[in-house]
């Protein structure tokens, strides 16, 4: 068999895998999930299960890696939309990244245990995304330096203090604190705040 179709062939079985140990993860938790169901769910025995992956560990950084990217993608393609204006963008992240948890818990209760499983596993694949999202922080401010909406010197630094003042609404965890109307309210005030003090004078 060709080596490109055979590696073909393992990642679309990875996938299925990881498919079904999604639906598992979030719809039973990961504690309540064991290898042999993920294996049944895929028609294939548990010890086969391990030609894939090391362990039930394993999947389930991948199954976390897979939603964390799915999230990352949709706020980047919600604030790169070309009519926004830098302040919008900042926006657009804040309720984005909430609006994504929101119907995450709605749809998966169980993803809080599938978060603090892998972020006490594997913190730094947690901190590579985050990077990932303080990078499109930083994005948006140097297009409002570029604009002149923004005064932005270490842009960098900036974005990262920025991104700490937001995790509020980037944590499943938090998501049944508020309404969805407090929780949006919310973050457009502390947006409305982050922009004056970074507006251009």
């Amino acid at each position: 068999m060709n080596a490109n179709v055979s590696e073909i062939n393992i990642d679309k079985q990875r996938q299925e895998i990881l498919d079904a140990a999604h639906n598992r993860f979030l719809t039973y938790g990961f504690g309540k999930t064991t290898m042999a169901e993920i294996a049944e769910d895929v028609s294939m025995s548990a010890a086969n299960l391990y030609r894939y992956f090391q362990n039930k560990q394993d999947i389930a950084a991948a199954c976390a890696d897979r939603c964390i990217c799915s999230r990352n993608d949709r706020v980047r393609e919600a604030i790169r939309q070309s009519h926004l204006t830098a302040t919008q963008r900042l926006h657009t992240f804040a309720l984005e990244s909430y609006r994504h948890n929101a119907e995450m818990m709605k749809d998966t209760p169980k993803i809080n245990e599938l978060v603090e499983n892998v972020s006490s596993h594997d913190p730094q694949m947690i901190q590579q995304k985050i990077k990932a999202l303080v990078a499109l922080i930083a994005e948006i401010l140097a297009y409002g330096n570029e604009t002149g909406e923004f005064a932005v010197d270490d842009i960098v630094s900036t974005a990262e203090t920025i991104y700490s003042a937001l995790i509020l609404f980037d944590v499943p965890i938090f998501i049944h604190l508020f309404s969805a109307e407090e929780f949006e309210k919310k973050a457009n005030g502390v947006v409305d705040l982050i922009i004056e003090g970074i507006r251009k004078r």
